[in-house]
């Protein structure tokens, strides 16, 4: 039984943050990090003790986690950033309540001797001889985290010279101190004897010698007698912090709004799910009146709208991978339709339709976007031109400093901006209404069938441009318009907007809303400011019709059934950009001059790269040859933001390609990217070398052998969540049949035991219609039949969780499960 374990993030907002600044403010920004891997950095906010970020992050985890940490930092020009405090929740405090924390959290001081991160690994033996009881306590070697540039470095060189101290009773003893490094390597065996008076226990400490003052604390691990005893110590320990009471700052450091959530599930073999998978599935695949009946309408009134969106992303994920969203959206639109009554109002709630027409965009169309938008998005973040219409946000006082041609009047500055809009507006519209081609075939497919459903449901001449809108809500109002208004949420940009490009972002993203509209609510509301925008709206609302005409105008039928498939085909390009690659082996080369620039390309089959995005001669690595991706010290070229990707060629043999990112938020996607590219591949690395092979030697741990195994965990499985994750039917049904779990009493009481629903069927009775009293007898049949359907699936779903959860604790014979 696979088990699966995510975190989602959101870290929300700051208050009350101390000046770190001779202005008086500071410029925060906040990294988060599990155990000792940093997973995400936030966007810095320019002065300001009260920062928004609402920057949220699903990350994909190992099961054996321990603490979740926020560090908020004050970003300096000069030297290093200062850091203003931190919050730690650990694994036990996030599971506390099934929803996750929600709250305001006070930070606290960054403790040096408490920010312990890493492991050692030793050997216990507890011998007897005629000189009475000694122990034998095997001291191997340790691996300490990096902090990733949260604080400056312990040693001027970014390592440390550790030793280990082992205390038993009364005596001490010290190994010897290994020289700058993170990854000693000590193989000594200190022997201590028993004192006289009760079982003590053995405590092991780590410190890093300085020659000058006092020795820092690098963590420890402590064993009670009971356990030397019993189960003496053998493998990798957990490096520990000194026991203390933890700081209560009482507010003085600020505190940070936090919205944390885990998710843990164990994923049972494939075909315990199957008759949940094919109720789904006949949902969709029945006749048309049987919508309102059938389980997966069932499954949609139990469902709240703060677990929609989760559903909604998870359903369109399974119905992908068996080829049935066209089926799938579909019976959502019928739905959906069938209960409208207001053409106004069509797909304008949250509801499972909307939800899953929006997540299927995200999840099928996220290249499709990148190509039509990211040009012009590139343009505005690098030229950062000052924009604004709305008189009451003008800032003529900055405009004159940039013109050095006295003070503008509302006037002139309105002009201006209006031709700066123009100007980017126009390429995105020209991107837009081109891109018919582009647009994939299963989008447009799903705009078919949905401009089919509205026209049938709203046939009269009056609604002519009900048919337009309906599609124009999804691919303007939510899909292009938020990429615009955020790029970082949609991967077309590492970092967050300036406030200044920010602003401008929101100008485009509510012209796009506009042209999505079709100029319906122009002039309307409070934004009269936007007036001057109004003839080049109205202007491309005829083109957004004939490219929404062109764009349903498609041939093909998505694939009824057949086998699961990858989310993303294999060709197509999840990642690119600039990468500085290390050369093979640069001969008496300094670092700096050892990294050429290269653009990088990286799709489910290979990981290639050129000279520049046009260059014809390209290098590759195969995918499938992947063996681990990891960052790389600072200290191995002193250059940040480095990672390493290891191969194995054909022949077995080892190659390892270094590559510099430009910052920690791309470097950490070009990590999760490249990790789940190379998720399914055998013989992945447990271990590896976290610094490089140079002058002899590797660089973090000292040894000598370039063959030599690897000194840090490998840390393959965290990944960022995002569009390109992997398909898995197993682990989304799972999710189905949790939000079942959550609705079954609902499920009993609305649709076993529920008398309203046998009182309605009395009202239509009366009013002596039999042929109303026959549709709705079988309704109602048919409801208590899908309802009966699902409980008796998550009865048995019930019985084989159970089953294998005693099956891992021993407390069953082993033997085969019934399927």
């Amino acid at each position: 039984m696979a088990k699966s374990s995510s975190l989602n993030v959101r870290v929300v907002e700051g208050r009350a943050l101390p000046a770190k600044d001779v202005s008086g403010s500071s410029d925060p920004y906040c990294i988060v990090k599990v155990d000792d891997e940093v997973v995400a950095r936030t966007a810095t906010i320019w002065r300001s003790l009260s920062p928004f970020w609402g920057e949220e992050y699903t990350v994909h985890l190992p099961l054996d986690f321990h603490h979740l940490s926020f560090y908020v930092l004050d970003e300096d020009t000069v030297g290093h950033d200062d850091i203003i405090g931190k919050i730690s929740l650990s694994r036990e405090a996030i599971t506390a309540d099934p929803r996750g924390i929600d709250s305001w959290i006070n930070l606290s001081r960054v403790d040096p001797d408490a920010e312990v991160q890493g492991e050692v690994c030793l050997a216990v033996q507890t011998l007897e001889d005629v000189r009475g009881r000694c122990l034998h306590c095997h001291v191997l070697q340790a691996r300490y985290g990096h902090d990733g540039g949260t604080w400056p470095p312990r040693d001027i060189s970014g390592t440390s010279d550790p030793f280990a101290r082992v205390f038993w009773g009364s005596q001490s003893l010290e190994t010897s101190t290994i020289k700058k490094t993170r990854f000693p390597y000590w193989d000594e065996v200190l022997e201590l004897r028993e004192m006289p008076g009760s079982p003590s226990p053995l405590r092991v400490e780590l410190w890093d010698w300085d020659m000058v003052g006092k020795n820092d604390f690098l963590g420890m691990v402590e064993f009670p007698p009971q356990v030397l005893q019993h189960n003496p110590p053998n493998g990798w320990f957990r490096l520990l912090p000194f026991p203390r009471a933890e700081e209560d700052s009482g507010g003085s450091l600020g505190a940070l709004r936090l919205k944390v959530r885990l998710t843990e599930d164990s994923v049972l073999p494939s075909q315990y799910y199957q008759p949940l998978r094919e109720l789904l599935m006949e949902s969709v695949l029945g006749p048309a009146e049987e919508d309102a009946a059938s389980p997966l309408a069932v499954l949609e009134e139990l469902t709240s709208g703060d677990c929609r969106q989760e559903l909604a992303t998870k359903l369109v994920k399974l119905f992908l991978g068996q080829g049935l969203t066209g089926p799938f959206l579909d019976y959502l639109t019928r739905r959906e339709v069938a209960r409208t009554t207001d053409p106004n109002t069509l797909f304008r709630s949250n509801s499972l339709a909307s939800k899953s027409m929006e997540q299927f965009m995200k999840l099928v169309g996220m290249p499709y976007l990148h190509e039509v938008l990211r040009p012009v998005i590139n343009r505005v973040f690098e030229e950062r031109k000052y924009m604004e219409l709305d008189p009451c946000k003008m800032d003529l006082g900055r405009t004159r400093r940039i013109s050095f041609k006295g003070a503008p009047s509302e006037e002139h500055v309105r002009e201006a901006s209006l031709g700066l809009l123009t100007g980017y507006l126009g390429p995105i519209v020209d991107a837009i209404v081109g891109s018919v081609g582009r647009c994939p075939s299963a989008m447009r497919l799903a705009f078919k069938q949905l401009r089919q459903r509205v026209e049938e449901r709203f046939p009269q001449a009056e609604h002519e441009d009900v048919k337009y809108l309906a599609i124009s809500g999804f691919l303007f109002l939510r899909f292009f318009a938020p990429a615009i208004l955020t790029p970082k949420l949609f991967d077309l940009r590492d970092q967050h907007a300036d406030p200044q490009t920010s602003r401008s972002l929101l100008l485009l993203a509510k012209a796009v809303q506009s042209i999505g509209n079709l100029g319906q609510q122009l002039g309307q509301g409070k934004e009269l400011w936007m007036a001057p925008l109004h003839p080049f709206l109205l202007q491309s609302i005829s083109r957004v019709r004939d490219f929404l005409d062109q764009l349903v105008d498609v041939d093909g039928k998505e694939e009824a059934g057949g086998p699961a498939r990858a989310l993303v085909p294999p060709s197509v390009t999840v990642r690119e950009g600039y990468l500085l690659k290390r050369k093979e082996e640069p001969a008496s080369l300094a670092t700096r001059f050892a990294f050429k620039k290269r653009y990088f390309r990286l799709s489910g089959e290979t990981l290639s790269y050129s000279k520049s995005p046009e260059w014809q001669m390209r290098s590759s690595i195969p995918v499938s040859h992947i063996r681990a991706v990891e960052r790389v010290d600072e200290s191995a070229f002193q250059l940040p933001y480095v990672m390493q990707v290891v191969t194995q060629d054909g022949a077995g043999a080892p190659h390892t390609t270094y590559l510099q990112c430009k910052n920690v938020n791309e470097l950490n996607q070009w990590l999760s990217a490249l990790r789940k590219a190379s998720a399914p591949n055998p013989d992945k690395l447990a271990s590896c070398h976290p610094g490089a092979f140079r002058s002899g030697h590797w660089t973090c741990c000292l040894q000598a052998e370039r063959s030599a195994s690897g000194c840090s965990r490998t840390h393959s499985a965290v990944t960022l969540g995002d569009w390109s994750d992997p398909l898995d039917p197993d682990a989304e049904t799972q999710m189905v049949y949790r939000q079942l779990l959550l609705g079954r009493d609902r499920l009993r009481m609305k649709f076993l035991e529920d008398s309203s629903m046998d009182t309605t069927l009395e009202a239509a009775t009366e009013q002596g219609s039999s042929a109303m009293e026959g549709a709705c007898t079988d309704a109602l049949a048919r409801q208590r039949e899908a309802a009966a359907r699902l409980l008796e699936v998550l009865t048995d779903l019930d019985q084989a969780h159970e089953e294998f959860q005693q099956q891992e604790q021993g407390k069953v014979v082993s033997g085969p499960l019934r399927p």
